[in-house]
This record gives structure tokens, C-alpha cells and sequence, in this order.
């Protein structure tokens, strides 16, 4: 499962590079180049290994299946043979899918941030044969452009550096790693000693720096290029559902953005489903392609706006609707193992898979070329062709298409852009079917089907509380379908060792990050709330329990548990941990709150003291930079308010379902629920770890009178009396938000 290979012979390092070997790969992206004149070789000792054989530098190429710009500078370049036979003889060209290894996406990242001032994809780094990183950028033309060198010119000043001034290039390279290593020194998130108190002034104040970069016309933060706020909403939900000066704020924040999003370009008004970004302010031109974890991360966040209540912005109705259809789209069109993958998802059947699939790209190819979006975009003249005259031209005014200009030559996306009346409602319940079969035959973008373990374990967390709040039974089905194939197919016991990636229901690849265990551990712990089933809970526990025995190293939490001996050298030997979020909750915030839930549950003051050491990180980041330190924030919120634990307790009825339900709809941060697991299928007799008892909150919680249901709330396992109305419950939930942490 580790990266790591013996080192090839010389013999095998000569012979490496005298092909493009990814045809073998399963990564989608790796695949994708395996026709390139190119001699691409995978990420690892082999291709290091030739690079130093035959004394040249590596060029390191790092992108993703659903990446426009990817695709582009391929073509331009990578597919050229005369660029490709220059690189071929002054270079080793590896290729990585970021998807697959975000451990090397990472510090080549800080790399080439830290070179060239810019970040993103397709990265393109060259590094000395040991992996270190000497020079770097992204995307480069096949012609230069002003501020911008071509990749040929690129290539030969590369060259010419390392045969002239070789000693400067290496002493650059050491000095840049030895740089990077001091910032993960810095950044370390240390498990020794009494763990920090969390100061509750921290929040609001996060909240105003917030609103200084808000965008209160357009929604979001900050100008173009926009990308989905989703760690910062989760933040901002959370700290609205508390009493105090700034939660007016917070859900106005949220309630802005969330309705801004809902009702651009970003979200796909016929299928469902969000893009990855905006190219513009007010999110009316989406980089088109749709990442799993984007999704995932925004259904669960519209579902907790409804558990909020919504606000006159952007109500509970309108809300609801973004979610079903999200997720909807995500199990139709990113679901695996299903007869019916890309199903038109106008109705509420829902297929359920076996997994999800990462991506759809943003590109189709029409007539054999490549076309960004071109399968979302529509002209005024296509809209008529299939609505007629009257209706099409009407669509085109609500939709905003052909108002301001087309997007490319294939037209523009649809989206109203604002709140729809009950007549453009009407009109767009008229039109969008006929329209959705229409684009449905029109060539479609291509899906990458590997299976990350995080990304499907951020999906299980989502679904599971999007089908408990939505009613959506389906949906809690698929998550536990989900569930059950990260636990087969991901889940190695004999170690307890989560494996990354899946292709075609076999684990192959690196062993998960922090990142991955944090979400699937989350993840279960929303299905074993939703469900009551404790098979979940212990799932869940057993990753909480494996990812603290692997990540934390020589007292120091990591991000990785093991990983290349060049991504080692690449940042001065030392091993890497990110504070900050990105298109994902950082490894260690997520950790944070998946320990949170658990100490919860559990009662276990030893990971409830971890939790608190890793939000050791949010201080500094609090006020000056909360825009990359959502989850922590949103951790902090939950840890603030105690969390609240609830445990239900007696047989299966009416009366618990209720309970059980209530609790399901609270927006309480971080609230954790233990339900009576009554069907002796899910707890073998012979686990007796916790006293016969399968969850501990559980432990010592008697039914009511005659073994009726009855609801405990509980702060730091201990719990008030029983309730066993409605009414109560709700009362009692409300009190609890307003009475602050717990000491």
C-alpha cells in the first residue's frame, strides 16, 4: 500500500524513459496521456532513478482528468512531437494525477507557489533527480504571451541552466526545501502536554473579518475567480444557530451566498449539481467541470441551512429544492455499480450505487475537438429549436442567455441569476424537462471513475443527512451502499489501513491521507446518527482509532503516513501537515471535528484533548485568514457549544422515530446523536468492548416509564433527565444553545 519501491537496478533505470508507459495506469488522467509522444513515466524511484542515471532534471507535470487548462496546454504541447522529443532527450517527464496523489500535489504546490508567486493546474515543476524543486509554473503557452514564456523557451532556459550553472540550480533547490520544511515546522500541530483553552472570542471575531471581504452584491467572497465557500458556510451556519452579537451576521452572510450560488451559472439549472468555480464575480460563467467533493460538501451545507431555518434571502423551499436535486445528480451521475449511471433525474427515483465517481469533466468533445462546457451552453436559436418560438425566446430572457453576449461560440449556460417569480417559475417547470432530454443527447463530458475513499466518505455525511432532513429514504440508502463499499473495498483490517483509491472495485495505490480517514470517519458518524445502526459507529471508531496510531509521528500530527522518499527531500526531510483549507477541509481540521464526534460518543477525554490541540492551530488564523480556516472554525463552533450529545433510548416506535427525528433537524453545531440499535443483526453478541452496550453514550440510559422512548441531552457525557415530547425536546435544545461552552 506504500508508495514506496525498492530502488531499480541500472539496468532498469536505463531502460526507463525509452517509452510513454501510462497506458498501464489506471488514473483516467494518467491514461489520457498515454498517446503522447511524450515519454511520460508514473510518480516514483524508477523514473528518479533514470533522471539520475542519466545525469538530466525531471519535469514533473501534475493535473486531473476534469481539468480544462490540462487538456489545453496537452495539445499545444504535449502532443507536439517536436516538443516532445526535446523532452524526451534533455528530461524524465512523470506524470501525477493530483486526484490520486495529493501528497506530491502538495509540496510541489508550496514549491511552486513559493518559485513563481501562482498555483494550479496543470503544475509544472522541475526538480534534481533526488526530487528536489529548482524551477516551476503552471500553464505554459506553445507561443510566448506577454509576461508569460512559452514551454519550449521554458524548456531550453531550463536546460541551459542545469548544464551551465548546475551548482546554483542545486544550491536554489536545497535552500528552497530546507525553507519549505521550517514552514511545516512551523505549522506543526504538536500532541504533548495539557491541551490549549479555546477562546470563544476568536468566532465573532472571525465573523467580522468575514464581512470585510464579503460581497454582499454578488455573494461569496472576494472578486473573480470565484470558487464555492463551503468550509466557511459550514462555519457561518453553525455560528448563527448560537445566540450572540454576530449570529444576525453570520446567517445573513450565508444566506446571501447560498442564494447567490443556487441561482447563478455555477449550478446546473437542468440536472442539478454544482460546478467547481466561477471565472466572474457574479458566478455567471462556472469552469464547467463537477468535482465529487465540491457537491458533496455543498448538499450537506444546504441541508443545514434548512436545519437553520433559512432567512427572507433564500428560504427553506427554495433550499430544499437545490439539495434534492444535488443529490440526486450525484448518485445519477457520479454513481458506480448502478444500470443506470447518467439517468435523467426529473423524478424522485434515484439509482443506488455501489460508490462515486470523482469527476465529469469540463470539456466534450464535439467533432473531435475539445470544447469547455460545451455540453451546458445554449444559443437563443437551440432553445427555440426545441421549445418553439414563443417559449424559447421566453427562456432565453429568463435565463439570461444571448443578453449579454455568449459564453463561446456554442452559446451560454442557463441560470436566472435571481429569485424567480411565480411566472418565470412556471415557465422554467414547463421547459426544463424537454430541455434536460434535449442536452442528453448531445455528446457528454467524460467521468473519471476512480473512487477516493475521503471524497465518498464526504458523500456518506451528506447523503445520510440530506435523506433524514429532505425525507428522502433513498438517499440514506445510497450512503449506506457507499458505506459498506469503502468498508469492503478500502478498508484493510489485517493493518487498519485505509487505501486511498479504488478503480473497478479493486484498491490499488497509496495508503490514505489524514484527509481520507477524517472524512470517512465523519461521514459514518452522520450515517450512524441518521440510521441508529452501530455497525457504522464502530467503522467509524476504528478509523479515529487508526488514524491517530498513523498520523501522529514522533509527537507531531502529519498528513501523511508515509510517502516517497523525493516528496521527503522536496521539503527538508520533513514530514508535511497543511493547516489550511481548500477545494477540501484540511486533513487536520476534519480530524479535529471527526475526534470531536467521537470523544462525544465515546466519552474518551484522550481524543477530545487531541481535538483541542489541533484547533491550537486556529488563533492566528482566526481573524487574519478565516476564509482558509473554515473547518476549524466550524469545529470550534461545535466544541464551544460542548457539543450536545443526544442519546435515544427504548423499543422502536412512532414516539422514538419523532424523537429521533427532531433531533435530526437541529441545527445545534456539532450535535451528536446515539440511537438504540434494536436489531440484534447489527451487534454480534460477542462485542462486549463497551459493557454490551454498542455505542457508550448509550451505557446507563433507561427507558421511560414502561420502557417508553425517551430522548437524553447530555453535555461531556453527563445528562440532564429525560424528555419524551416534542415539545420538551425542542425546548430543551434551544436552552442548551444559549447556555455556552462547557468548562
Amino acid at each position: 500500500m506504500n508508495s514506496e519501491r525498492q530502488s531499480p537496478s541500472a539496468e532498469e533505470s536505463a531502460a526507463v524513459g525509452a517509452a510513454n508507459i501510462l497506458g498501464a495506469e489506471p488514473s483516467a488522467y494518467l491514461r489520457q496521456h498515454a498517446g503522447n509522444p511524450v515519454h511520460w513515466q508514473p510518480f516514483g524511484d524508477a523514473a528518479f532513478a533514470a533522471a539520475a542515471a542519466r545525469d538530466v532534471p525531471v519535469f514533473l507535470s501534475i493535473g486531473y482528468a476534469a481539468c480544462h487548462w490540462c487538456h489545453v496546454m496537452a495539445h499545444e504541447s504535449f502532443e507536439n512531437q517536436e516538443t516532445a522529443d526535446y523532452l524526451n532527450t534533455h528530461f524524465v517527464a512523470i506524470k501525477v494525477d493530483r486526484e490520486e496523489r495529493p501528497d506530491v500535489d502538495a509540496v510541489y504546490m508550496a514549491a511552486t507557489q513559493a518559485i513563481s508567486g501562482e498555483g494550479g493546474w496543470p503544475m509544472s515543476v522541475f526538480l534534481t533527480p533526488e526530487g528536489r524543486a529548482f524551477h516551476a509554473g503552471t500553464y505554459f503557452p506553445p507561443r510566448p504571451m506577454p509576461g508569460r514564456p512559452s514551454f519550449r523557451q521554458v524548456l531550453e532556459a531550463v536546460q541551459e541552466a542545469w548544464q551551465e550553472r548546475r551548482e546554483a540550480v542545486e544550491q536554489n533547490a536545497t535552500a528552497l526545501a530546507q525553507n519549505l520544511g521550517e514552514a511545516q515546522l512551523a505549522a506543526a500541530v504538536t500532541v504533548a502536554g495539557p491541551p490549549p483553552l479555546l477562546d470563544p472570542e476568536l468566532l465573532p471575531a472571525a465573523v467580522a473579518s468575514l464581512a470585510r471581504s464579503e460581497d454582499v452584491a454578488d455573494g461569496g467572497f472576494g472578486a473573480a475567480p470565484k470558487f464555492p465557500p463551503s468550509a466557511v458556510l459550514e462555519f457561518l451556519i453553525r455560528h448563527a444557530a448560537v445566540p450572540s452579537d454576530t449570529a444576525d451576521a453570520a446567517r445573513d452572510m450565508a444566506g446571501r451566498t447560498l442564494a447567490a450560488m443556487a441561482r447563478s451559472a455555477l449550478f446546473d439549472q437542468l440536472d442539478g449539481g454544482f460546478a467547481r468555480y466561477s471565472v466572474t464575480r457574479d458566478w455567471s460563467v462556472p469552469h464547467f467541470e463537477k468535482m465529487l467533493y465540491d457537491n458533496a460538501q455543498l448538499l450537506r451545507t444546504y441541508v443545514h441551512w434548512i436545519r437553520l431555518g433559512g432567512n427572507e434571502v433564500f428560504s427553506v423551499g427554495e433550499a430544499a429544492d437545490v439539495a434534492e436535486r444535488t443529490g440526486a445528480w450525484l448518485l445519477a451521475s457520479l454513481g458506480l455499480g448502478t444500470s443506470d449511471s447518467q439517468s435523467n433525474n426529473t423524478s424522485n427515483a434515484v439509482p443506488q450505487p455501489e460508490a462515486l465517481a470523482s469527476s465529469l469533466d469540463a470539456d466534450s468533445v464535439v467533432d473531435g475537438e475539445h470544447h469547455e462546457g460545451a455540453s451546458y451552453l445554449w444559443t437563443v436559436d437551440g432553445l427555440q429549436e426545441v421549445l418553439g418560438a414563443a417559449d424559447g425566446a421566453a427562456v432565453a430572457w429568463l435565463m439570461n442567455v444571448g443578453q449579454q453576449g455568449t459564453v463561446s461560440a456554442h452559446g451560454s449556460p442557463l441560470h436566472p441569476g435571481q429569485r424567480l417569480d411565480d411566472a418565470g417559475a412556471g415557465l422554467w417547470r414547463k421547459a426544463r424537462p424537454a430541455l434536460l432530454a434535449a442536452r442528453n443527447q448531445r455528446p457528454q463530458p467524460a467521468r473519471d471513475e476512480k473512487v477516493v475513499a475521503g471524497w465518498n466518505g464526504l458523500a456518506v455525511g451528506a447523503l445520510a443527512e440530506a435523506g433524514a432532513v429532505l425525507g428522502r429514504e433513498d438517499f440514506i440508502a445510497a450512503a449506506g451502499s457507499i458505506a459498506a463499499y469503502l468498508e469492503r473495498v478500502h478498508w484493510q483490517p489485517g493493518t487498519s489501513a485505509l487505501v486511498r483509491v479504488s478503480h473497478a472495485g479493486t484498491a490499488r495505490g497509496i495508503e490514505g491521507l489524514l484527509e481520507d480517514y477524517a472524512f470517512c470517519a465523519d461521514g459514518l458518524f452522520a450515517l450512524y446518527a441518521a440510521t441508529g445502526r452501530s455497525r457504522w459507529y464502530r467503522f467509524a471508531e476504528q478509523l479515529v482509532q487508526a488514524a491517530g496510531n498513523h498520523f501522529v509521528v514522533a509527537g507531531r500530527l502529519v498528513d501523511t503516513a508515509g510517502g516517497d522518499g523525493q516528496v521527503r527531500a522536496a521539503q527538508g526531510g520533513q514530514a508535511g501537515l497543511d493547516p489550511f483549507d481548500n477545494a477540501t477541509p484540511s486533513g487536520a481540521a476534519a480530524f479535529a471535528g471527526a475526534l470531536l464526534s467521537y470523544a462525544a460518543l465515546s466519552g474518551s477525554a484522550e481524543h477530545r484533548a487531541l481535538a483541542a490541540q489541533v484547533l491550537a492551530l486556529l488563533p492566528p488564523l482566526a481573524e487574519r485568514a478565516p476564509r482558509v480556516a473554515g473547518w476549524l472554525l466550524a469545529t470550534a463552533q461545535a466544541a464551544l457549544a460542548g457539543p450536545v450529545e443526544a442519546a435515544v433510548v427504548g423499543p422502536r416506535s412512532p414516539e422514538r422515530t419523532a424523537l429521533h427525528r427532531e433531533l435530526l433537524n437541529s441545527a445545534s453545531p456539532g450535535l451528536v446523536i446515539a440511537v438504540e440499535d434494536d436489531d440484534g443483526t447489527e451487534v454480534p453478541p460477542s462485542d462486549t468492548r463497551f459493557g454490551g452496550e454498542p455505542v457508550p453514550l448509550l451505557a446507563g440510559r433507561p427507558a421511560g416509564p414502561g420502557g417508553s422512548p425517551v430522548a437524553y441531552l447530555c453535555r461531556s457525557m453527563v445528562c440532564e433527565r429525560p424528555v419524551d415530547t416534542l415539545a420538551d425536546l425542542r425546548a430543551r435544545l434551544l436552552l442548551m444553545a444559549g447556555e455556552g461552552p462547557v468548562s
